[in-house]
């Protein structure tokens, strides 16, 4: 049962339900009970400023229509920087859109995929994989921006070849309901996957960032950072599990979820997994989930810094580690401009 098969059937009753242990949090089918109609095909759509100014290559897909040649292919040992802009145009619609990145031996990709949604109460879903070979380095920055009514399910499955290195940002603004899923088969082989996640929720929206790696070699390395605040009635989710199958022995996994509460309504659930089957392995995850320091908000009231721009301040240093670990200068200026957007719209 997939987001996907559902709006191709126009059947609800295929829809993800909460009975599915993996959905507890993010149920759809109890929310959707009539499929919407297919999204109309769309010409073009209005450009993104910040995106626009860093002059990278953008792929637009509309409605789940690609509007031109939309396949990301690095040959060995090339060098690509790319924008690929998801956006879902009309409402009360439904689409499904799939998309393959490639890259070759040695080869060095950026990417920022960006999640728009310039109109309401829409149902998309998202179908994307990335395939590297031996060497290959992608740093990949995720932007979900969503309309505050709408429903949104994205899959990214990624393979790797031996020494390569997949970095991941997800930043999430949160939905009627947005779940962004990770899935990588992880050969061990010296391969380095990092998965970092941000979320900033206001009002009722809901962000749910799962993350399934299966270490299946020796000698791989995982490591996972997500931080996120809610506020209002907006609810976090953030699932992670770390599978270390049988002779995966010296694998490093680690992973650590933070959270703050800004309002007594708001709500986050967490639900961090280690299974391991390996000998010779170091692993470990971590989980919080608190209040913003009234002491910190204290001793910048003291100093004439006003209570709305002080909580501000110190949410976005909380925030601000994920984003830090993004190795491409221009990206990481997106995204903590993107992010700092976000937490204006909490002041």
């Amino acid at each position: 049962m997939t987001v996907a098969a559902a709006i191709a059937a126009r059947d609800p009753d295929l829809l993800p339900s909460r009975r599915d242990e993996d959905w507890r949090w993010t149920g759809l089918r109890e929310l959707i009970r009539v499929v919407p109609p297919a999204s109309p095909a769309v010409a073009s759509v209005a450009e993104d400023e910040m995106l626009a100014g860093l002059g990278w290559p953008t792929l637009v897909f509309a409605n789940g229509r690609a509007l031109e040649e939309a396949e990301i292919a690095i040959p060995a040992t090339g060098k690509g920087r790319f924008v690929r802009r998801f956006v879902s145009a009309d409402a009360g619609t439904a689409h499904h859109l799939d998309a393959v990145v490639t890259v070759g031996e040695g080869a060095r990709l950026v990417l920022i995929d960006s999640f728009e949604g310039q109109a309401g109460d829409y149902l998309a879903s998202a179908a994307l994989s990335f395939d590297l070979d031996p060497g290959a380095d992608v740093e990949r920055i995720v932007l979900l921006d969503d309309a505050e009514d709408a429903v949104s399910a994205a899959r990214s499955t990624v393979s790797l070849g031996a020494g390569a290195r997949f970095h991941q940002t997800v930043l999430a603004g949160g939905a009627r309901r947005q779940r962004f899923e990770t899935h990588v088969r992880h050969p061990g082989q010296g391969v380095n996957v990092r998965l970092d996640g941000a979320y900033v929720l206001s009002g009722k929206r809901q962000s749910d960032q799962t993350t399934v790696v299966a270490h299946t070699g020796q000698d791989g390395v995982t490591t996972q950072l997500t931080k996120g605040v809610a506020a209002d009635q907006a609810r976090g989710v953030f699932q992670g599990r770390i599978v270390v199958e049988r002779g995966a022995d010296g694998t490093d996994a680690r992973m650590a979820h933070h959270a703050l509460l800004l309002s007594d309504r708001a709500e986050i659930d967490a639900k961090p997994e280690l299974e391991i089957y390996a000998d010779d392995v170091a692993c470990a995850h971590g989980n919080t989930v608190g209040a913003l320091d009234e002491a910190a908000i204290f001793y910048a009231r003291a100093r004439g810094i006003p209570e709305p721009v002080a909580k501000t301040l110190l949410t976005a240093a909380f925030l601000g580690e994920v984003v830090e670990r993004i190795v491409n200068e221009p990206a990481r200026e997106i995204a903590h401009a993107w992010l700092l957007g976000k937490l204006e719209g909490l002041a």
